[in-house]
């Protein structure tokens, strides 16, 4: 079972310790003494996007890209929600900009028709990886098990999907 790190003076991220798994070398000696157990600290915060454009992964462009797409679905409000939405209501007096022009109801449409659209841009060999690990927030090898892709080739592809989101985006080079 993870152990949750909760001093939030230190560190404020949602930390957990996973164990790693044991390689078996030291299991065919009977005799030998076992490896310490081993962990590491996750970020249950850290989207996987995120993780990847902070290893180097990803350039600027295609983590905006992403970033943009997963925007669009939350404003859409896609997620599947388990209550009832409780937001403000905006405030009525003084000028509003263009952009705040738009109550809840139009602005969630305007956002399902960009993400549907954006969608579309990619196709559907793109849109099913970007979904899953952009949206859904699965990992890269949970997606490329759950596609039935080989190993490692779900980070290629997400770059070209990710490439593709940015233009259509149309996000600066």
């Amino acid at each position: 079972m993870p152990s949750i790190r909760t001093d939030k003076l230190k560190d404020p991220r949602i930390l957990a310790e996973r164990p790693l798994p044991q390689d078996g070398r030291d299991c065919a000696n009977a005799g030998a003494r076992k490896r310490p157990a081993r962990s590491v600290t996750v970020n249950l915060s850290e989207s996987p996007l995120a993780w990847l454009h902070a290893r180097g992964h990803l350039t600027d462009r295609q983590f905006d890209g992403g970033e943009k797409l997963r925007a669009d679905w939350e404003r859409a409000n896609l997620p599947p929600n388990t209550t009832m939405s409780w937001n403000m209501v905006p405030p009525t007096g003084g000028r509003r900009a263009a952009a705040e022009m738009l109550n809840a109801t139009e602005a969630q449409i305007a956002a399902r028709q960009r993400f549907d659209n954006a969608i579309a841009h990619l196709g559907t060999d793109l849109s099913d990886i970007a979904w899953r690990i952009i949206c859904a927030g699965e990992g890269v090898p949970a997606a490329e098990k759950n596609l039935g892709w080989p190993a490692r080739s779900g980070k290629l592809v997400l770059k070209i999907a990710l490439d593709r989101l940015a233009n259509f985006y149309r996000l600066p080079e």
